[in-house]
C-alpha cells in the first residue's frame, strides 16, 4: 500500500508521510493466552514513563497451534498488558489474565457499582497516569447485552464510570475504586458519553500548556466530538468539570458544542511538533479510512478531514470492518505519531476460527518531515 503525504497551503500542518508500523502490528500476533482484543489505549504507569499499561475491551483468550484455533477459546470483557519501555519488543510485553477462585479467566475490571444491573460489564475508554498522585484513572462504558434488540450489535450502553487504580497498586488491581460518571445521556437516540480520548495539556514541551486534562466524548448518532476539561487534582470532583459550548465553558454537559463530526467512538487528540493539535479517528466510525483533523487549540475549531490511511488490505472478507483509530503518544518515537486501528467482523463467531488472528490492532505511523 502506498503511503500518504500531506501539506496544505493555508494550514500550518507540518508535511508528513504515513507508513506501516509492522513491528507494532506483529507484536499482537500471539498464539497463547491473549490472542485478540479491541479498544486499545496506552499510557504510562510510572513517573519516569519506563513502563506502559495497555488496556483492551473485549478480549479473546485461548491457544492457536499451527494456525488452528484450539477448542476452549473464550472471551472476557476487558484486560491489560504491560510493556517495559516504549519499543515493540516481544520480550518486554506481558499479557497477564485475572483468574477467579475457580481458576477461570475473568475480566480485570468487573462492575462493582451499587446501581449496576445484573449482567453489566465494562468496555474501556481512555485513561491517564497522574504523576502528582501516582494514580491511574480509566474511563469505562457500562454495557449490557440485549439479545432481542433490533440493533445490529445487540448491546446497550447504560452509562459511564471511572476506575481509579491507587498509587503502587499491582495486578490484578483488587484495590481499584469505581465511581459512576454523571455525564451520560440517552435522549431519544441522541447519546452523549465521555472518555473517547484524553489529552493531557500539561506537557513540558508545550508552550501553551494550561494544566488541564481534556476529555473528549462522542454524541451519536452523527459521531460528533464533544469536549470537557478539568484540572488533574479535581478529576473526581465532577462539579469542577467544564464543557465547551462553542465560545466558552459551561457547567452543563448538555450544552456541549460539536467540535467535529464523522469521528469514531475511540479517538485521540495529540500535540504535533509545530504546536498544533491533531485529532485522529476512524472516518464515520467504521469506514476503512484512518483520518485526521487539526486545530490550533484543544477545543478547535478543527479543520477539514485529512485521509491518512486506507485500511482495505485488512478486510479479507466482506464481513470484516475497521474501527476506532487513534494515536498513542506514549508509544511514539520523536518526530512520529504511532496510530492503531482495530479489525472485527460482523460475523465474528462464525469467522474467528478461520481467521484466529483477525481480532487485533494494526499500526501505522505519521512521520513528520524534518524530524
Amino acid at each position: 500500500m502506498a503511503c500518504t503525504s500531506g501539506q496544505r497551503e493555508q494550514d500550518p500542518t507540518p508535511a508528513f508521510t504515513v507508513q506501516k508500523a509492522d513491528r507494532w502490528s506483529n507484536l499482537f500476533i500471539r498464539q497463547e493466552g491473549w490472542f485478540g482484543g479491541d479498544g486499545i489505549f496506552a499510557f504510562p504507569m510510572t513517573r519516569d514513563t519506563s513502563k506502559q499499561v495497555i488496556i483492551f475491551s473485549d478480549t479473546m483468550l485461548g491457544r492457536i497451534k499451527d494456525g488452528v484455533l484450539q477448542k476452549g477459546y473464550h472471551m472476557v470483557n476487558n484486560s491489560v498488558a504491560f510493556l517495559d519501555g516504549r519499543a515493540p519488543d516481544s520480550t518486554k510485553i506481558s499479557f497477564p489474565v485475572k483468574k477467579n477462585e475457580k481458576g477461570e479467566d475473568v475480566s480485570i475490571f468487573p462492575v462493582r457499582l451499587a446501581e449496576m444491573e445484573t449482567g453489566e460489564y465494562y468496555w474501556l475508554g481512555d485513561g491517564f497516569f497522574d504523576p502528582q498522585t501516582g494514580e491511574i484513572h480509566i474511563f469505562t462504558y457500562r454495557v449490557i447485552d440485549r439479545p432481542d434488540s433490533p440493533d445490529l450489535f445487540k448491546f446497550e450502553v447504560l452509562g459511564g464510570a471511572i476506575i481509579t487504580i491507587p498509587a503502587g497498586s499491582e495486578f490484578p488491581f483488587e484495590d481499584q475504586k469505581q465511581t459512576a460518571l454523571p455525564f451520560f445521556e440517552n435522549n431519544d437516540g441522541w447519546i452523549t458519553s465521555f472518555g473517547a480520548g484524553i489529552m493531557e495539556n500539561a506537557a513540558a514541551n508545550n508552550p501553551d500548556s494550561d494544566g488541564f486534562i481534556y476529555i473528549y466524548g462522542i454524541r451519536d448518532p452523527h459521531k460528533q466530538v464533544v469536549l470537557s476539561r478539568v484540572k488533574p487534582q479535581d478529576f473526581l470532583i465532577f462539579d469542577n468539570w467544564k464543557f465547551w459550548q462553542g465560545d466558552g465553558w459551561s457547567s452543563d454537559f448538555r450544552e456541549c458544542a460539536a467540535l467535529a463530526d464523522s469521528a469514531s467512538n475511540e479517538l485521540s487528540v495529540s500535540l504535533l511538533p509545530n504546536g498544533e493539535y491533531a485529532m485522529i479517528f476512524q472516518l464515520g466510525g467504521i469506514y476503512p479510512t484512518v483520518a485526521m483533523r487539526t486545530a490550533a487549540s484543544p477545543s478547535g475549531p478543527f479543520g477539514d478531514i485529512i485521509p491518512l490511511w486506507d485500511c482495505s488490505e485488512a478486510l479479507e472478507e466482506k464481513e470484516f470492518f475497521t474501527y476506532n483509530a487513534k494515536a498513542h503518544p506514549s508509544l511514539s518515537s520523536k518526530g512520529e505519531l504511532l496510530i492503531s486501528y482495530n479489525v472485527n467482523s460482523f460475523a465474528f463467531w462464525n469467522q474467528i476460527e478461520d481467521y484466529p488472528n483477525l481480532y487485533r490492532p494494526r499500526f501505522i505511523k505519521l512521520v513528520f518531515n524534518g524530524n
